[in-house]
């Protein structure tokens, strides 16, 4: 189960889809239990409605997509409302479903992974939980909700959640140890990291006629590609650019939608920085062009001890198209990720100002940026989503064969 698939774009779309391909391809058979595309502005995608049940199949996965309340990704009322919608309509939509050997829910939406719970408990199915993020103290790091008895109702769903199912799968280190520390049982947590499917992308050339289309040709493309939203801080890279406004050689590329890009284009307005470009979210099929006409990755997460854990999946890639990574974030997994390997340059997110000197040093020194190129193209074949998705899939084929219903305690 999760809210979020194709054509959605985000990371749990791509993740959950790009995954299931592969295990249709190893003769599985796969369904996906989602909701009519809408994310992240809350509006039905063309061709779709929001239907109480439809289905279609997507490169051979079976796409059962239900009724939700339909809510743009900003304000915590009306998203809970959408979330607690899919868990009732995926609830009932996954209770008749075919036979199937084990039911996996993906996060952050915990109530996906509610629905997902309760129909393993219906259908005597094991279950299993992937951790995407850790919810619900993402969303008090971005100031959606404070400490208190919402939040502590909240986290003891979460740890029940973690403690009844067959397995939980970590999308980082960091996410399991935070489990453990918290008394969920180490043998039972997988962790799996994101990984980016190296048969769509590689490096190429520059796409010379979109860079003609967008006006950046002959320019240092900074490119920050994805949901602009309350846990990436973007507001700090439009200081940035404006403190570089009179470089002409650099300009920032924004592609993608969210919670705060129109007031990120209103405030680039407002200060007149013609070093900054946004462009809409793009179809996935558009991306791979898009990334070529960028000379760095930016990679920009907001500066709270939640987004230490974080490994965000535009990193892998960057690193499948050849590009040089600049993340700036609080020191965590992803900036020991990026240094350890060498592909990228990190800055520290209580420091975001120190962005716009690597950005200088990178314009000119061109030594650099071909030893970064080459770490990110030697470190994408160890993260390739062939290789998760058969490490997932192992993990779910261990919760198929657990027998006597033990599942069901912890």
């Amino acid at each position: 189960m999760s809210e979020n698939f194709p054509p959605e774009t985000n990371a749990a779309a791509t993740r959950v889809f790009e995954r299931a391909v592969y295990w249709v391809e190893w003769g599985h058979e796969v369904t996906i239990i989602t909701c009519a595309p809408n994310f992240p502005e809350g509006k039905l995608y063309n061709g779709y409605k929001n239907l109480w049940y439809q289905t279609e199949k997507i490169s051979g996965i079976t796409v059962v997509r239900v009724k939700t309340y339909i809510s743009a990704n900003q304000g915590i009322f009306r998203r809970s409302l959408d979330f607690f919608s899919f868990l009732v309509t995926g609830f009932w939509a996954g209770v008749f479903q075919d036979k199937h050997d084990v039911v996996a829910a993906t996060s952050p939406q915990i109530f996906a992974a509610v629905a997902g719970r309760a129909i393993g408990v219906i259908r005597k199915t094991p279950f299993v939980l992937e951790l995407g993020d850790m919810w619900p103290i993402s969303i008090v790091a971005v100031g959606l909700m404070k400490k208190g008895l919402i939040l502590r109702l909240l986290e003891k769903l979460e740890l029940l959640l973690y403690h009844h199912s067959s397995y939980v799968i970590a999308l980082t280190n960091a996410f399991k140890k935070n489990l453990v520390s918290r008394g969920v049982a180490e043998s039972k947590i997988h962790v799996v990291r994101n990984g980016v499917d190296l048969n769509r992308y590689s490096q190429s050339p520059k796409n010379k006629i979109l860079a003609k289309e967008w006006e950046v040709t002959d320019k240092f493309v900074v490119g920050y590609f994805g949901t602009h939203g309350m846990a990436h801080g973007l507001i700090n890279v439009l200081d940035v650019a404006e403190t570089l406004n009179d470089q002409s050689k650099i300009l920032f590329l924004f592609v993608g939608a969210g919670a705060e890009r129109n007031n990120l284009i209103n405030v680039a307005r407002e200060r007149g920085l013609n070093n900054v470009i946004f462009k809409p979210a793009q179809p996935k099929s558009s991306m791979p062009d898009i990334w070529s006409i960028c000379d760095v990755a930016l990679v920009h997460l907001k500066n709270a001890p939640a987004f230490s854990e974080v490994l965000p999946s535009k990193i892998f890639e960057a690193m499948a198209m050849g590009k040089p990574v600049l993340l700036v974030s609080p020191k965590g997994e992803a900036s020991e990720l990026v240094t350890e390997l060498g592909f990228g340059c990190w800055v520290d997110a209580s420091n975001p100002k120190q962005l716009a000197e690597v950005v200088q040093k990178l314009v000119v020194d061109e030594g650099q940026m071909e030893r970064l190129s080459a770490a990110s193209i030697a470190a994408a074949p160890k993260h390739s989503r062939e290789r998760q998705a058969q490490e997932v899939l192992d993990v779910l084929q261990m919760a198929s064969k657990v027998e006597d219903e033990t599942w069901l305690v912890s």
